[in-house]
This record gives structure tokens, C-alpha cells and sequence, in this order.
């Protein structure tokens, strides 16, 4: 006699467990390759250190004067730094997320995951969470290494706030991520669209110049993403700078509305394109 088992959806909790068990692999795994944490230590100084090396060429004992009256600060190493360790987390989302889609097709365990009560999107999420921790941890120690070879104060402007910038950019920075992961899932593809992607990023959010000096056009359309706001909001905290709405909580509040859309927004992209797949035999064919 057979008996029939009933499908029981899985609750909160055995996605968070999932969830984790996701970030946690991904730790672990980054932990084995203390090398690739030593070079996110210094990309981002190198990264900002080429700009700064050639104002100092090109102005002399003038670099700082000319950087504060386009910008609002003299302070160029730590402007440069932020622009360059922001740039870095940015670049590092959509990366952490194309090559976990990518991987697990080039495999064939995506399919595996179709068939568990677990949802691909909630081992994106995961993902998403180590990519977090990873990026941000290395993107502050380089930070604060980075102005201390260059003599300048890490520790000045308010912290608190520009941390606040930070942590709550990352939850809408992810949500575009959903996005792009659905692109990969789609295309099929990562390596030429990533490169493509961070540097066109890159450019509109001004990793080392104001938008503000930007075409209307293009400025109405860096200020359509996210981290922009993000990197301005941990400027305009430590330097002063000045946001973009002139008061931080204005800016706070675009923020906001960007968390409250953006991962939403994602995951029914990344859900919608999955399904069409699934359901137009698109999976597999890799």
C-alpha cells in the first residue's frame, strides 16, 4: 500500500536556516584564501592612490585648494578612499551574485535547487549576506590603512552617520543585484556583462568627482542609483561635502525609499525570470 506525503512549504525559520547555512559556506570557503582578503586590503588604495599621486604631480602644493573649490574639502586622500572602497563593495554585489548564478549552472546544481523546498532566491540571499560582510569589512580596514599611509585622520566627521549610510545602501545596492543576477541567469553569461557593468557603475556614481558636475541627464540618472546616494551620504558625514537635498536626513530618506523598493523590486525580477525559464524549458542549456 502507498502512502501518500504531504508537500509542507518550508516556514521562516528553515529559510533563514538555509539562509545562513549559505553564508556561512561562503565564509568558510573565502577563509581558506587568506591571499584574496590581503589583495581586497589594497586594490581599493591602489585604485585611489593613481588619481591622488597624479593631482600631487600635476598642482603641486595647490592639489588641495583645487580639489575644495570643485568639491567642498581639501581633504582628497580621504574623498579619494571613500569613492574607491564604496566602488569596491558596489563592484563586489554584483560579482558575488553573477558568479553564483553562473556557477551553479555551468555545474548543473541549479536544477538540484529547483527540486528542494528551499528557493534559489533565499541562496541568493545568503550570498547576498556573506558578500556583505566580506565587502564591508575589507572596504573599512582598507579605508582606515589607506589614510594612515597617506597621513590623514580616518577618524573625523560623523562616524555614526556615515555608517548609517553604508549599512542601509547595502540592503537597495543587493536589490539591483537580484536584477543583474536575473540578467545572468537569462544570457547565460557574467564575465563580459560584469565588466561592462563597473564601469559604467563607476562613472555615475562618482567614485573620484561630484555628480554634481555632471550633465543633467546623466546626473538624473546616477541619482536614479543608489549608491550614489550611499557614497555622497559617507562624504558629506566625514567631510562635509554637503547631500545632495542639503540635510542628511532628506538624503536618509531617499535612501529609505530605495530600501523599500529596490529588493522587492529584484526578487520578483529574479523570480519572474526564473519561472519563464523553468516554464519555457530555458533551464539546462548552458
Amino acid at each position: 500500500m502507498t502512502t501518500l506525503t504531504t508537500y509542507t512549504p518550508p516556514t521562516y525559520r528553515h529559510k533563514l536556516s538555509a539562509l545562513l547555512a549559505e553564508t556561512r559556506l561562503r565564509l568558510l570557503n573565502v577563509s581558506r584564501y587568506p591571499g584574496q582578503l590581503v589583495m581586497e586590503f589594497i586594490i581599493p588604495i591602489v585604485f585611489a592612490a593613481m588619481p591622488m599621486l597624479l593631482g600631487q604631480a600635476t598642482a603641486g602644493d595647490n592639489a588641495a585648494a583645487n580639489f575644495a573649490a570643485n568639491t567642498g574639502t581639501a581633504n582628497y586622500v580621504a574623498y579619494l578612499l571613500i569613492g574607491a572602497n564604496i566602488f569596491s563593495i558596489v563592484s563586489s554585489a554584483f560579482w558575488h551574485i553573477a558568479y553564483w548564478v553562473r556557477f551553479e549552472q555551468e555545474t548543473g546544481t541549479l536544477e538540484a535547487v529547483f527540486i528542494t523546498p528551499t528557493s534559489s532566491a533565499v541562496l541568493i540571499a545568503g550570498v547576498c549576506l556573506y558578500s556583505a560582510i566580506r565587502s564591508t569589512g575589507t572596504a573599512v580596514v582598507a579605508f582606515i590603512i589607506g589614510c594612515l599611509i597617506f597621513r590623514v585622520n580616518p577618524f573625523q566627521g560623523d562616524i555614526l552617520l556615515a555608517l548609517l549610510f553604508l549599512f542601509i545602501g547595502l540592503i537597495p545596492l543587493y536589490g539591483i543585484a537580484f536584477v543583474f543576477g536575473a540578467v545572468v541567469l537569462k544570457i547565460k553569461e557574467s564575465q563580459s556583462v560584469l565588466n561592462l557593468m563597473q564601469w559604467l557603475v563607476s562613472f555615475l556614481m562618482g567614485i573620484f568627482f561630484p555628480v554634481t558636475v555632471l550633465p543633467p541627464f546623466l546626473r538624473l540618472v546616477a541619482q536614479l542609483f543608489p549608491p550614489t546616494w550611499m557614497v555622497n551620504g559617507v562624504r558629506s558625514a566625514l567631510l562635509g561635502v554637503g547631500f545632495f537635498l542639503e540635510t542628511w536626513y532628506l538624503d536618509f530618506a531617499v535612501l529609505w525609499a530605495f530600501l523599500l523598493f529596490a529588493p522587492l523590486f529584484g526578487i520578483w525580477v529574479f523570480n519572474r525570470t526564473e519561472g519563464n525559464l523553468r516554464g519555457n524549458q530555458g533551464i539546462g542549456q548552458f
